[in-house]
């Protein structure tokens, strides 16, 4: 992935700010919103890496459990038409629709 770090199995964005001279980023994949910058990518990445352990520790202490990246469930919202197709060509083929999404999802990524 290309703008992206991992650390923990938690993924950050890399992005640059031209006005303020800052590198800046978010966890992605969470709903909660954590943040980190730094003035060199060294200090970015040590940032983001603190960023990480400092929001894994307060959920700790408050007892929550942490977000984990990408559990697998999203929701994608198509054309009815396409819906319909989709559906019609997975139990044509005894397929679920979403072994059918991942199939071509698959087929598109890799």
């Amino acid at each position: 992935m290309k703008n992206t770090m991992s650390y923990k199995k938690y993924y950050g964005s890399v992005e640059f700010s031209y006005n303020d001279n800052v590198f800046y980023g978010k966890i992605i994949g969470i709903n909660d919103r954590i943040t980190y910058e730094g003035d060199n990518i060294k200090f970015l990445r040590q940032n983001f890496k603190e960023a990480v352990d400092d929001y894994l520790e307060i959920c700790s202490q408050l007892g929550k459990t942490p977000e984990k990246t990408y559990k697998g469930t999203f929701n994608v919202r198509i054309a009815p038409k396409l819906h319909r197709q989709l559906a019609l060509y997975s139990a044509s083929t005894g397929k679920t629709l979403n072994a059918t999404v991942e199939e071509a999802i698959r087929k598109y990524i890799v």
